[in-house]
């Protein structure tokens, strides 16, 4: 891939990461555990691991974000590191929001396809997970069409290159 598509997609990426990184972190410094079961009532270990699964997520969005900050600004373009970051990205940030560690949620990769939101939930969550999982699953959509490549291409030249 030429230098100025990697660069496009990694500024679109650092575009979209830092949307993210602000909501997640918007919902996490104003959310508790008392607020969600005030919500919805669901286990505290439910919820406990609902906020876990999104501090990690967020943690992720951040470093990948700090990454793109720091390729998109040095000079000359170094494309295998960017490549090496999308790579990253797609692995830590895109897979774990479709599924998460916990597995307290999954992709329905059917109803990708309709237009609808494709997150199920394996417990009742609160509306207020329900309106930030809904706000971010479009940009990591995007962000998985546009860095699904690197699933198997940076690996494959990792290997030919030894």
């Amino acid at each position: 891939m030429g230098n100025t598509i990697v660069k496009s997609q990694l500024e679109l990426v650092e575009q979209k990461l830092s949307i993210s990184k602000e909501v997640l972190n918007t919902f996490l410094n104003n959310h508790t555990l008392v607020s969600l079961q005030h919500e919805q009532k669901e286990s505290v270990e439910t919820y406990e691991l609902v906020l876990s699964n999104l501090r990690r997520l967020a943690v992720f969005c951040e470093e990948g974000l700090d990454t793109c900050h720091v390729i998109t600004h040095t000079e000359p373009f170094r494309k295998a590191a960017a490549e090496k970051a999308l790579y990253r990205i797609y692995h830590q940030c895109i897979e774990e929001f479709f599924n998460p560690r916990n597995d307290l949620w999954y992709e329905d990769s059917r109803s990708a396809y309709t237009g609808r939101n494709s997150i199920k939930y394996r417990f009742m969550p609160p509306a207020s997970i329900l309106t930030l999982v809904r706000s971010l699953e479009s940009d990591f959509q995007q962000m998985r069409e546009e860095l699904q490549f690197y699933e198997t291409d940076y690996v494959t030249k990792m290997k030919q290159s030894q």
